[in-house]
């Protein structure tokens, strides 16, 4: 299947490794070009020679990052065509144990990072008449996690603002979509020391997702063939969801 994506410009933030890392090999796969963004420099560079991706070391916590990324990535691009707006997970711990301050700080990396990132996007979006926003998020935003009071609450945020933009810009041709990874083998789950094995018999399909099968949906989203779907959410997650 030609998914329309040779010659067109994107790019992922969070991208060094696991689920970002994926989406962009598999998006330069499809004949994309692609730029790749994460606050480590080391890490980044070694992945972006790997895949043959251009590296763009930036810190989105930071205010006014987002937008300076996006400069940076029409000069070493051209303005992009698809952003895949993936952040890290923040602190996980009961409610009473987090402080305003960490509150602050997710608000800042997850929600604010996300708004100026298409606040600098969509102005060139508009003019082409085309464009895919993707935001990585989790089930977490559908189904609650304990102790996931952060993200179950920011990422929940975020489907907000997705679909409140797929209402607005969708006669631009532009198209705003959530992936909700479940369970999928990358360097943070294998540092969350599961039991794995006990993970994989809770979800329907019996075993942990691969980063491949989630990149596939990524790079299906962004392509031509997904131009009328927009404002949704969509699990990659072996069925692990219960609700409708």
């Amino acid at each position: 299947m030609d998914l329309g994506l040779k010659g067109r410009n994107a790019l992922v933030l969070g991208a060094s490794k696991g689920l970002g890392r994926a989406v962009a090999k598999e998006l330069l796969d499809e004949g994309a070009r692609v730029a790749i963004c994460a606050r480590t420099a080391a890490a980044l560079e070694q992945t972006a020679r790997e895949i043959g991706a251009t590296a763009l070391v930036c810190d989105l916590a930071k205010p006014g990052a987002a937008t300076e990324l996006v400069e940076r990535t029409k000069a070493a691009l051209g303005a992009p065509d698809i952003v895949v707006v993936n952040t890290g997970g923040p602190p996980t711990a009961p409610f009473d144990e987090i402080t305003i301050e960490q509150w602050r700080a997710a608000f800042d990396n997850l929600f604010m990072s996300a708004v100026e990132i298409v606040r600098a996007v969509l102005p060139s979006m508009r003019e082409k008449k085309w464009g895919r926003v993707l935001f990585v998020t989790s089930i977490a935003a559908k189904e609650p996690i304990n102790r996931f009071a952060l993200s179950n609450s920011l990422r929940a945020g975020i489907h907000g603002l997705i679909n409140t933009l797929s209402k607005e810009e969708g006669a631009n041709g532009i198209t705003f979509n959530a992936l909700m990874p479940g369970y999928t083998l990358t360097e943070r789950l294998a540092d969350a020391k599961l039991d794995l094995e006990k993970v994989s018999q809770a979800i329907p399909a019996k075993r942990i997702g691969r980063p491949e099968e989630f990149a596939a949906l990524a790079a299906f989203l962004a392509s031509d063939r997904a131009s009328y779907i927009t404002g949704q959410a969509v699990a990659c997650d072996g069925g692990a969801l219960w609700s409708i």
